[in-house]
């Protein structure tokens, strides 16, 4: 009779719920949606339906107007409760604040914002805490620009904006991946350690429906649990149900990592509130001008569950009862059972401390343990192998000392610095000394060990080389985009070169010019000598053209004996851009022409050879699109050929003439100066008569 007075009333039918999330899904609402699919929330009788936020919806108006029956929200809300909105907070999800100041560039610090800085934030109280942060550094608001938070993380590398509202969880896994220098800063590291999202609803639900809030507060609590318990399972369900921001399995994985160290469900249980961390979050506010209140009555600002009638005189019987009869047994037991606890506890933390000892010593990984100023406190075996050292050599030492190049040194001692008290870097990349002298890239992984007691914090670092993979992947680059033999850009570096320079055009006007290059009677210097002789060949002309062009120009080897040269940013004036055009070919045309010394395959006398060229020239501006210019210029070239070769011939691509051809001109006409291809106050050998028929 008593476990059935003592229990709550079961909910004998579903009962439609509405939740207003504060952001689209992603992992940050991982418990609500476990809540759902796992069926904690059908258990409850409850039907619930989540509606995402976006930039432009306040979860506290959502809910007070009726619209949503609960909310997530942040500190914020003791602000709102203040200023006399009827919120009620059930359940801070995260004990620790995700809300960051994100800058760009690295070692940036908050006094780069305190002066006429221009900061992108949220509307509302949503980013109460950044502005608190702020001002405790002695920032006037009025002297701050504040932006609405529109393009985001594009203002912020645009530099349209000094600062932007982050989210721990979001903003710095895209900067890492863009690799993109950034500094964070955080509420924590100014002594403003606060709540992060937080479970709300109205003084009205819950006076009103005091058995649907409890039951949905703890089947959310449930759904939070399961979600950290099973974190592979619902990143898969967000992905196929819930990924309406298109995200990688990795970077919710880096979420999912991210919130848990704000919960910390392993240490902490899911929910746990404090009234004092509140109180004082409130004394904050006020002390900075964000609330004008100076005394507060949180009372009703917290949830108080459900009240049950009062059997406490029969609860008082029964103990009086059942006391008289187990109070000799009582006293025995407790006695063995904590003897016997003490030793269970006292066996699992040897049984765990060596497992972990064989785990850290047998990695797959160089691993080392340290705390302040780099001093190493445990080495294991793998880390011996990658570097050389012996642990009996480095114990005590600083790895600053010798494991670092004197740069990257002192740039870690300084981040090291600005990390004091903080959680270092979870990963970094950077090079590292050998002890027989080389350098070699690793990447580190960082974590910090539980703090035990009257220790300091101690790091355990897990580095990979990957030296190998940094040299393969420019291997790879290499073969892919540049020829092997000239050692110029092949035919997919130009595709993107030319687009490169066709936006120029369209942006800053002016014009260009391509200019296909063949070289004649290739063939029977190959049939006569062999293949060694012509490609001897064609690393001499290589060297030639690259002479001759500027180091803005591009110049590609197409394939076999065919050459590219692409200028841009020729003069506006058509008739100077065609003079330009022309004293480059002319030079190209001469040296080429000039003779070549190959090396013999016989190895008894070296080939005196004499080599022409043919070369379509092709001028351009933005009206045209890079594939028909291309192909212009190869049919310019093949009437260069048929002009009798040893010749240049022009053709031309602007908004007012489509296509003007012009004759060959053979070298027997007079060289251009040489003193610089593109100067258009010299004048050229031969170039296109502009009066010459379309």
């Amino acid at each position: 009779m008593l476990v059935l007075l003592c229990t709550p009333k079961l909910l004998c039918a579903q009962e439609n719920v509405t939740l207003q999330l504060r952001w689209y899904h992603q992992f940050q609402f991982a418990g609500y949606y476990a809540a759902i699919h796992k069926g904690f929330y059908h258990e409850a009788g409850l039907n619930v339906t989540l509606k995402e936020g976006s930039t432009t919806i306040n979860t506290t108006t959502e809910v007070v107007s009726g619209r949503a029956d609960f909310g997530i929200g942040l500190s914020n809300l003791i602000v709102d409760y203040l200023e006399g909105q009827p919120v009620v907070i059930l359940a801070p999800i995260f004990q620790h604040s995700a809300n960051r100041l994100l800058l760009y560039g690295n070692n940036r610090r908050m006094s780069d914002l305190l002066h006429k800085g221009k900061i992108a934030l949220m509307e509302d109280n949503m980013d109460v805490e950044l502005k608190a942060l702020l001002l405790s550094e002695g920032a006037q608001l009025e002297d701050i620009h504040f932006l609405p938070d529109k393009e985001h993380l594009q203002d912020l590398i645009s530099g349209h904006a000094d600062a932007i509202y982050a989210y721990a969880s979001n903003e710095p896994y895209e900067m890492e991946m863009r690799h993109i220098p950034y500094t964070v800063l955080t509420p924590s590291s100014y002594s403003m350690d606060l709540y992060g999202d937080t479970l709300f609803t109205t003084k009205n639900t819950e006076q009103s429906r005091p058995a649907l809030v409890a039951a949905f507060r703890a089947a959310s609590l449930r759904g939070w649990q399961y979600a950290f318990d099973h974190q592979e399972e619902i990143i898969q369900l967000i992905l196929r149900d819930y990924n309406t921001q298109h995200k990688t399995h990795d970077q919710l994985v880096f979420e999912a990592d991210t919130l848990r160290k704000l919960t910390n469900p392993d240490v902490i249980m899911i929910g746990t509130n404090n009234r004092a961390r509140w109180a004082q979050t409130a004394a904050v506010f006020s002390h900075f001008g964000l609330i004008p209140k100076k005394s507060f009555d949180l009372d009703n600002f917290f949830y108080q569950g459900i009240h049950d009638p009062d059997y406490s005189w029969l609860q008082r019987f029964l103990g009086i009862t059942m006391g008289l009869l187990v109070l000799v047994a009582g006293i025995t037991i407790y006695i063995f059972h904590v003897n016997r606890r003490l030793a269970l506890t006292l066996s699992r933390l040897s049984v765990s401390e060596e497992r972990h000892r064989l785990l850290f010593q047998n990695a797959a990984s160089a691993a080392i343990v340290w705390r302040d100023q780099g001093i190493i406190t445990d080495w294991n075996r793998q880390a011996e192998k990658v570097f050389g050292w012996a642990r009996e050599d480095v114990l005590g030492k600083s790895f600053m000392d010798f494991l670092l190049p004197k740069e990257d040194a002192e740039a870690l001692d300084q981040l090291l610095r600005k990390f004091a008290g903080q959680r270092v870097p979870e990963r970094r990349v950077n090079s590292n000394l050998t002890r027989d002298g080389r350098v070699i890239t690793c990447e580190w992984f960082n974590s910090e060990l539980p703090r035990a007691s009257g220790k300091g914090r101690e790091v355990v670092s897990m580095g990979v080389d990957i030296t190998a993979r940094i040299q393969l992947e420019e291997e790879i680059r290499e073969l892919a985009f540049i020829d092997p033999l000239t050692h110029l850009p092949n035919r997919r570096i130009l595709q993107s070169r030319l687009d490169h320079e066709l936006a120029i055009l369209r942006r800053k006007g002016g014009h260009g010019v391509l200019m296909f290059l063949d070289l004649d009677n290739f063939k029977p210097l190959n049939d006569t000598y062999g293949h060694a002789a012509g490609d001897h060949l064609l690393v001499q002309v290589a060297t030639r053209l690259k002479e001759c062009v500027r180091d803005t120009d591009t110049l590609v080897r197409l394939g076999g004996d065919e050459f590219i040269v692409l200028a841009g940013r020729l003069d506006h004036d058509i008739r100077t851009a065609r003079k330009q055009a022309t004293i480059l070919a002319n030079k190209l045309l001469k040296r080429i022409s000039e003779p070549y010394l190959l090396d013999s395959t016989d190895e008894t006398s070296d080939i005196r050879h004499r080599c022409t060229v043919s070369i379509g020239v092709t001028l351009f501006d933005n009206s045209v699109s890079g594939d028909f210019a291309l192909k212009q210029a190869d049919t310019t070239m093949y009437s260069a050929k048929n002009s009798g070769r040893n010749c240049v011939e022009y053709s031309e691509l602007t908004a007012t003439t489509r296509v003007i051809a012009s004759p060959a001109i053979h070298p027997r006409v007079p060289a251009a100066p040489t003193t610089s291809a593109l100067q258009p106050d010299l004048k050229p050998t031969q170039h296109p008569d502009s009066n010459r028929p379309k």
